[in-house]
């Protein structure tokens, strides 16, 4: 395949003239561009887009760390990063995780050979010592509270909204509280353990470890914490759900089974989902596309780093 200086020798000119035909620069005589386009025509000459970005300093893509694509609360992140990418010309590159380290480090390696120009991170696997060896390479930007730390983040405050949530069913007559989460050794679970036990210790109630349910990302998962408070001799009276999803499949399964909302169990769920407004669901309002948006921004801003909370609304409805 001929390359930029083919082109130019067989046209007669330079290849600084190619390279103006090219980039449509006004300053070139109209024979010499017609020169340049027949000989790129006969020779069937298409442009090395890695060479175009490299002499750019840029590629036009953003990496995004994904864990689960088919995840509502993840999907709707990923719909504000879209919908800002589009507007601003980039093309997104996925990274379903899985929360596989292994598959968040492909992301990093990606950013440090300068094949995308940033990446973002809907939910970490990695711990802060690797996220820190690639700062060097190009913007990360985080979906968890990242202040202190050379990246920049947009985020929700999860003790505070947690520790809210708490005390709005505590206020509501609850004492037996439980909560459904997903990973057990994630950031913000780890941050939702904490304000857990600090509120546990303010009204002076019991800590039991049964009243926590892991792993609830689906609907299915639902089901199973319902299975499981059947089984409870004295199982909580209300719980706190992470998951607008996880929330829908325990009120489905409680209805099958004759368990009253709110009057036998009690549901504060998060996000404000779709499925949360079907279905008449007390929740805790994330603007998820909005978080997604903002994240995409803060990814092709060449400024220092910056960091955003986002504020979280309570919505009543009927499942408190």
């Amino acid at each position: 395949m001929a390359n930029i200086k083919d082109i130019a020798k067989i046209a007669g000119v330079s290849v600084t003239t190619v390279s103006r035909v090219l980039n449509n620069h006004p300053y070139v005589s109209k024979e010499k561009k017609e020169a340049v386009l027949r000989a790129m025509e006969e020779y069937n000459y298409r442009r090395n887009i890695n060479a175009v970005h490299l002499s750019k300093g840029k590629t036009f893509l953003v990496g995004v760390v994904i864990p689960f694509t088919n995840h509502p609360s993840f999907g709707l992140i990923f719909e504000g990063i879209a919908n800002e990418a589009v507007k601003n010309n980039y093309k997104l590159v996925v990274f379903q995780t899985n929360y596989e380290k292994n598959r968040e480090m492909e992301a990093l390696k990606m950013l440090q050979h300068k094949q995308i120009d940033a990446l973002i991170i809907c939910s970490r696997s990695c711990s802060w010592d690797v996220i820190d060896e690639y700062v060097e390479y190009g913007p990360i930007i985080l979906c968890e509270d990242s202040r202190g730390r050379n990246v920049s983040s947009t985020f929700i405050d999860h003790y505070k909204c947690f520790f809210n949530g708490l005390e709005y069913l505590y206020n509501k007559g609850h004492k037996k509280i439980g909560y459904c989460v997903g990973r057990k050794s994630g950031p913000n679970s780890k941050l939702r353990k904490k304000a857990y036990k600090d509120f546990l210790n303010k009204v002076n109630l019991l800590f039991d470890p049964n009243y926590i349910f892991f792993e609830c990302f689906k609907f299915e998962d639902g089901v199973r914490v319902v299975q499981q408070l059947t089984r409870m001799d004295d199982p909580p009276t209300a719980l706190l759900v992470a998951s607008d999803v996880v929330a829908s499949g325990i009120i489905t399964y409680c209805k099958e089974k004759e368990i009253l909302i709110p009057n036998d169990l009690s549901i504060l769920g998060f996000d404000n989902q779709p499925i949360a407004k079907i279905m008449n669901i007390t929740t805790l309002e994330i603007p998820l596309v909005e978080i997604g948006r903002k994240l995409f921004l803060q990814a092709i801003d060449k400024r220092k780093n910056s960091h955003e909370e986002i504020d979280v609304k309570l919505i009543e409805r009927q499942t408190v």
